[in-house]
C-alpha cells in the first residue's frame, strides 16, 4: 500500500516519494494510475524498460516512482538507488536533430560529467518541449557498455512544483556498435591507424560547444606537417614515404595525454587537438617536435632524417570561435613556420 490508503500498488514494493508525500490529490492519482499501469505493461513481456521519473523544480535531485525490474537488473541495485547509480554510470549522452531542409542528423553528444552541470538547464529544455529523446552510452558493473534510448513525454504540476518523466528505456546496443564500426571504418586513415579529417568537424563541435556553454575554458588546434617530405618520395620511393607516415603516427601518439586528439589531416599533414591556453598548445607541439627530431626513421638498412614544421592556434584568440578559422589560424602559423627555416612551431603573428 501507498499513500494513506487511498492509492494501492498490488505485489509492488513502493520507494517512491509522491504517493506518501506532501502532494495535491491530482498528481497522486495520475502516478498511482501510471504505476499500475506500467506494471501491467512490463508483464507483458515487452521488450523495453518503462519509467517513471520525477524532480521538484527548486531541487537538483530526480528520484523513481517506478521503474522496470529489468533496469534494475542492468544496473543491480535497489529501486531507491537507481537514480543516484544510472547518473554515475552514463558515459555520455547523444540527441540527434535534423539541421535544415536536407535532413541532416547531427549529433551532439554531453559527457557524463557534463551533465552533472548542465541538467538543470536539459530539464528546462525537456520541459518546455514536453519530450525526451536522447540515447545514453552506460557502463555496467561488469565493464560492459550498454546504449540505452530513452523517448518520455514530460508532465508539469504547478501546484506541487513537480514534473514527472513518462518513458520507456529501449536497448539499442546492437544498432549503436554496427554505428560505431561503420564510424570507425569511415573515419580512420587505413595507413597510419589515426583518425582522419572526416571526423575532426565532430571533435570540433565537441570542443565548441563546451566552450559555449562555458565548460571549457579553452583549447588549441595544431596542424603539422612533415618538412621535404615530397623529396623522401623522390629519393627513397613511395613505399618509404608510407613507411615514414606510419610511423610518424606512432611517434606523435606517443606524446599524446589522454586529453590530446591526433589524427592525419592529408597528405603528409596531421592535426592535434587539446584542452588549453594558447601557451599550453605551444608546450604541446613542442614536445611533438622534438619527439620527431629525436626519432631514427631507418627504411631498408638508410636512415632518414624527418622533421615536423607545426602551426599553432588556439580558440580564446578569435572573436569567433568556428571551426574554418581556428584551421586557417593554424594553417597560416604553419607557413611562417615553413618559411622561417621549418623544425619550428609558430603560434604567434
Amino acid at each position: 500500500m501507498a499513500g494513506n490508503g487511498q492509492f494501492y500498488i498490488p505485489d509492488w514494493q513502493y520507494y517512491g516519494r509522491i504517493l506518501v508525500g506532501d502532494y495535491s490529490a491530482e498528481l497522486k492519482e495520475k502516478v498511482a494510475g501510471y504505476i499500475m499501469s506500467f506494471k501491467a505493461f512490463e508483464d507483458s513481456g515487452a521488450p523495453v524498460i518503462p519509467y517513471i521519473a520525477a524532480w521538484n523544480e527548486n531541487d537538483k535531485i530526480i528520484w523513481y516512482e517506478f521503474a522496470g525490474s529489468e533496469f534494475i537488473k542492468l544496473l543491480k541495485c535497489d529501486l531507491n538507488e537507481i537514480a543516484e547509480v544510472f547518473r554515475n554510470r552514463i558515459i555520455d549522452r547523444r540527441v540527434y536533430k535534423y539541421l535544415d531542409y536536407n535532413r541532416e542528423i547531427k549529433e551532439e553528444i554531453i559527457s557524463g560529467d557534463e551533465l552533472l552541470v548542465c541538467q538543470i538547464g536539459l530539464r528546462e529544455e525537456s520541459k518546455r518541449s514536453g519530450i525526451v529523446e536522447a540515447v545514453y552510452k552506460v557502463a555496467l558493473n561488469d565493464n560492459n557498455i550498454i546504449w540505452l534510448k530513452d523517448r518520455a513525454n514530460i508532465e508539469t504540476y504547478s501546484k506541487d512544483n513537480t514534473c514527472i518523466s513518462i518513458g520507456c528505456l529501449t536497448d539499442v546496443t546492437k544498432e549503436m556498435e554496427q554505428k560505431d564500426l561503420l564510424e570507425k571504418i569511415g573515419y580512420i586513415d587505413e595507413l597510419t591507424k589515426l583518425p582522419n579529417r572526416k571526423i575532426l568537424q565532430r571533435i570540433f563541435e565537441i570542443n565548441i560547444g563546451q566552450v559555449n556553454r562555458n565548460h571549457l575554458n579553452d583549447f588549441i588546434f595544431l596542424m603539422i606537417d612533415i618538412d621535404r617530405f615530397k623529396s623522401v618520395n623522390d629519393t627513397y620511393g613511395h613505399q618509404a614515404g608510407d613507411y615514414v607516415l606510419s610511423n610518424i603516427s606512432e611517434v606523435i601518439t606517443s606524446v599524446k595525454r589522454i586529453e590530446d586528439e591526433i589524427g592525419r589531416y592529408g597528405g603528409e599533414e596531421f592535426y592535434a587537438i587539446s584542452h588549453g591556453s594558447i601557451h599550453n598548445g605551444r608546450e604541446f607541439a613542442e614536445r611533438l617536435r622534438k619527439k620527431v627530431e629525436k626519432t631514427d626513421f631507418v627504411y631498408n638498412g638508410r636512415r632518414i632524417n624527418i622533421t615536423i614544421s607545426i602551426g599553432v592556434a588556439s580558440a580564446g584568440e578569435l572573436e569567433k570561435v568556428d571551426a574554418r578559422n581556428l584551421i586557417e589560424l593554424a594553417d597560416k602559423r604553419l607557413y611562417m613556420a615553413k618559411q622561417s627555416g621549418r623544425n619550428r612551431i609558430v603560434w604567434q603573428g
